[in-house]
């Protein structure tokens, strides 16, 4: 029975470098190492390994072999791991931030940001906050961008590389038009009428919802990339769409809108969740506003009949 040896975690970093690369001297330009190093190291790895984790013959690029292919999860886990415990000390050692860049999705209720940022002026007087409030995937972009160091964002988060996401609560969306929009005038709606009137649709530009659209019914679209635009919108008639209930509870109390009934869309749930570098967690100030937002997610309730967006 064989026993292998210990890999360095140099020679890991060589490794996921190729495979990230592509080829030798790709992850010698990327480490800045002399492709002969990349070479050596590689064949350094599979000695210690016992196992050929690159097919080298009858391809121009080195192509991962079976054994490669299982390695590879394993020396990511460990990659990572190393890159966490860095930024864990480096924060240790740091101390307390001078500023924290927080990026919200501009679906959250605005009462509880408004609750947790009052608090945390009280609870840490000498940091500085830079608030940024965006839809959609801008959240997570601006988070692996560096531009915030934490995000609560929208579901898009969920299995993006890089980042780390913990659940901070939902909020219910739910259609809705004008009183005189044909859609708030029916007293049933019958199932396809959303599809013959023009839908008031969010949107961003990430490069995270290039392409994609979310809870869209009809083939008939006002694209917004502001919510308090959309609202406006709403209510002066010109189409219908969703919002967030906390948001839209005052005019459904008045009457400036109405809840639509709509058999074939009803709504969904807007799950949120911070999400942070994996490679740079959140300091202390930003790690408390963090488990303020998924302390109060925990209070949320579920509306009857929703499915997640």
């Amino acid at each position: 029975m064989s026993n292998p040896g210990t890999p360095t975690l140099d020679q890991l970093r060589i490794f996921l470098a190729v495979v990230d690369t592509g080829s030798f001297a790709g992850a010698a330009r990327k480490l800045n190492r002399a492709v002969s190093v990349i070479s050596y190291g590689i064949a350094n790895l599979e000695a210690q390994l016992g196992l050929t984790l690159f097919e080298r013959e009858g391809t121009r690029r080195p192509k991962l072999t079976i054994a490669g292919r299982a390695v590879l999860a394993e020396a990511r886990a460990v990659a990572q791991g190393i890159d966490g415990l860095r930024a864990k000390v480096k924060g240790l050692l740091d101390g307390m931030e001078a500023e924290v860049d927080l990026a919200v999705d501009v679906m959250l209720p605005a009462d509880r940001l408004g609750c947790v940022l009052r608090a945390f002026a009280r609870e840490f007087p000498t940091v500085s906050l830079r608030l940024h409030v965006e839809a959609l995937g801008a959240i997570t972009a601006m988070v692996l961008d560096r531009t915030a160091v934490l995000g609560i964002s929208g579901p898009l988060a969920a299995g993006v590389e890089g980042v780390e996401c913990v659940s901070a609560g939902s909020v219910p969306m739910v259609p809705v038009a004008a009183p005189d929009h044909p859609l708030g005038r029916m007293e049933r709606i019958p199932p396809g009428a959303g599809r013959d009137y023009t839908q008031l649709v969010l949107t961003d530009r990430s490069r995270f919802t290039e392409g994609q659209d979310f809870s869209v019914l009809s083939p008939k679209t006002w694209r917004l990339a502001d919510l308090g635009a959309k609202h406006a919108l709403l209510r002066e008639g010109i189409g219908w769409g969703n919002m967030p209930l906390p948001l839209i509870e005052p005019d459904l109390a008045a009457g400036t809108l109405v809840r639509l009934a709509m058999p074939d869309h009803l709504g969904g749930m807007y799950r949120f969740a911070g999400v942070w570098r994996r490679d740079t967690p959140p300091g202390p100030a930003a790690s408390w506003l963090l488990d303020q937002f998924v302390a109060l997610g925990q209070n949320d309730a579920e509306e009857a009949g929703l499915t997640d967006i």
